[in-house]
C-alpha cells in the first residue's frame, strides 16, 4: 500500500490532531481510521465519469505516535471499480498539502 507516513508524534500532538479529526471528520466507525472526501476537481478522469460511485475519500489512520495517509483514492459505494485506484500526482499533492495544512494549523511539529 502507497502511504504518506509522520511517526514519531508526540502524545499531544496526537491529542490535537484527534481532536480536529473527530471535530471535522468523525466520529470514526473503526477507531482512528478517518475518511477524507476529496475535492471533485481534483478527481481524474474516470472517477469524475462515475458518478455513482462518488463522492471519493481518502483515509487517515491516526495512531498514537503516527499518523498515516493511504495513498489509495476509493469510494465507499463499491468494493471493486476501474474509478479506485492510487492517487494521480495532482492528488498526492493535494492529500499531503491538506495534512501539512493541519500540522501547521495544530502546530503540529513533525
Amino acid at each position: 500500500m502507497k502511504q504518506y507516513v509522520v511517526d514519531e508524534l508526540r502524545l499531544g500532538d496526537h491529542l490535537k490532531l484527534e481532536a480536529y479529526l473527530d471535530k471535522h471528520f468523525g466520529p470514526t466507525e473503526i477507531n482512528g481510521i478517518y475518511w477524507i472526501p476529496l475535492e471533485k476537481k481534483i478527481l481524474s478522469a474516470i472517477q469524475s465519469d462515475h458518478g455513482e460511485c462518488q463522492p471519493f475519500y481518502f483515509a487517515i489512520v491516526l495512531e498514537s505516535t503516527k499518523l498515516v495517509c493511504e495513498l489509495l483514492v476509493r469510494t465507499r459505494e463499491k468494493m471493486k471499480c476501474d474509478c479506485i485506484h492510487y492517487a494521480t500526482e495532482n492528488q498526492r499533492n493535494s492529500i499531503i498539502g491538506f495534512i501539512d495544512s493541519i500540522f501547521e494549523k495544530l502546530d503540529v511539529i513533525a
